[in-house]
Order: structure tokens, then C-alpha cells, then sequence
């Protein structure tokens, strides 16, 4: 028997909770780890109580043209990996692990060079997680030391690096 390792049983179940995101340019799914029990997940959708993009049934940073990675105030959604970390205790997630899996709306496909965005970055920072695990294939994932986004400061080099 093949048994899959303890990353990618993680990251599958971040893939399942996409299933529930209402973003319709691309979904993201995240749970956090720690001591190898699920603290918390979450996904990519409208804040409670508002509208989701399904719902309305425009994406307004598509229709306006915007490309990846830039504008996201005017995206209404809340980030999978904000929605995990507000669903959760900080003194329960220090250090611990998010894993984050990220699927095209349109196409179902892996997004590519998947990554937090800079003001994720900032709140898995601040929470305490000490990795992030990011799949780029259905099997290959790469861990991202939080650390590092600490020591490489894309705000200061004006890089933000989506």
C-alpha cells in the first residue's frame, strides 16, 4: 500500500475546502497545522453577511481588467489564509503549519506559482506560523520558511512578489 505522506494528506484537505470558496477567478484553500492536528481552515469568499462574487455573478477587479496580484481592495473576498488565521486562536497556531493550495475558477487548474499575497504575508507573520506549505502539483508542494519573508522584505525592495 501506498500511503501519502503527512504533507500532502494536509494539502488535499486544504484542495477539499476550496470546494467551498465563491471567488470566480480563483479559489483558494488553507488549514493550519499544529502538532499535527487541523486548528482551523478557510477559504476564499466575501466577508459575512456581504454578497459573494458567485452570488452577484462578476468578478469586479475581472471586469475592470486588473491584472494578478495587483488591486486586491477591490476584490471582495477574504483570503483562504486570513480566514484561517481569524478562525483561530494565535496561542493555538504558533508554530504551526498553513497549507495553502490555490485552483483557477475558469479552468480548475493549479494556480501557478501559487503564494500569499503581501498583506497575507504580513498576517502570517504576525500570527506566529512558522511554515507555509504551498502545492504546485498535485503531489509536489514547496515549504516557504516564514522566516524568510521576514529576512527578504519585499516592501522595502518595492517587489511584491505574487
Amino acid at each position: 500500500m501506498n500511503r501519502v505522506d503527512k504533507a500532502n494528506y494536509y494539502l488535499d484537505i486544504a484542495e477539499t475546502v476550496i470546494e467551498r470558496g465563491t471567488c470566480l477567478r480563483r479559489n483558494f484553500g488553507a488549514i493550519i497545522v499544529r502538532n499535527d492536528e487541523i486548528v482551523s481552515t478557510g477559504y476564499s469568499g466575501a466577508p459575512r453577511g456581504r454578497a459573494n462574487c458567485s452570488d452577484l455573478g462578476f468578478c469586479m477587479r475581472d471586469k475592470l481588467g486588473i491584472p494578478r496580484g495587483e488591486r486586491y481592495e477591490l476584490c471582495r473576498s477574504v483570503h483562504a489564509e486570513a480566514n484561517c488565521i481569524i478562525s483561530a486562536a494565535r496561542r493555538d497556531i504558533i508554530g504551526g503549519t498553513l497549507y495553502l493550495v490555490g485552483r483557477d475558477a475558469k479552468t480548475g487548474e493549479l494556480v501557478e506559482n501559487a503564494n500569499c499575497c503581501a498583506m497575507c504575508k504580513r498576517l502570517v507573520i504576525n500570527s506566529g506560523i512558522k511554515d507555509v506549505v504551498v502545492r504546485r502539483t498535485p503531489d509536489k508542494y514547496e515549504i516557504i520558511p516564514v522566516e524568510s519573508w521576514v529576512e527578504n522584505d519585499e516592501t522595502l525592495e518595492g517587489k511584491l512578489g505574487y
